[in-house]
């Protein structure tokens, strides 16, 4: 399916108040309901959108830490690569994880309540691991942007 100029304003409107109902996305990109249910319908059938969720407050929630923390195996431990993403995938606390190109083998975004928090993340669940041979972290101080809008 490719995405006429309709399709990218339900889009844009959807993944900024996926709360918005059929009707009222429909008034504001000048449908009626049913045509308008339906390309939604059709956008999530076809994968466009993965799904609908509420962004929560992670300050109210007491996740005053944000890190970023570039992890390198050693050479034997590349052989356990799947069995490190398992293990990331089971850790809350890690809300992203990339494999990286370049000297580190992932990239970790990891919230915590406090530096104390962090710390025994990282020493309970990274540095435990034999083939985890260095862990850089890169602290966050003041958020500038962050949003999970695409640019439509």
């Amino acid at each position: 399916m490719s995405l006429n100029q309709v399709d990218r304003q339900i889009l844009a409107l959807i993944q900024q108040d996926a709360s918005l109902s059929t009707a009222e996305i429909a008034d504001k990109v000048g449908l009626s309901q049913s045509p308008c249910w339906r390309r939604i319908a059709k956008l999530e059938q076809d994968g466009y959108i993965k799904g609908k969720v509420a962004l929560l407050d992670d300050k109210k929630l007491g996740f005053d830490m944000l890190v970023y923390a570039n992890v390198r195996l050693s050479n034997h431990g590349r052989n356990n690569l799947a069995e490190f993403e398992e293990l990331i995938l089971s850790y809350d606390e890690v809300t992203e994880c990339y494999t990286m190109a370049g000297t580190m083998d992932f990239m970790l975004r990891i919230i915590s309540k406090g530096i104390d928090g962090y710390e025994r993340f990282v020493r309970d669940n990274l540095l435990n691991l034999e083939y985890v041979q260095e862990v850089h972290s890169n602290v966050t101080m003041t958020c500038v942007k962050r949003t999970t809008a695409l640019p439509l």
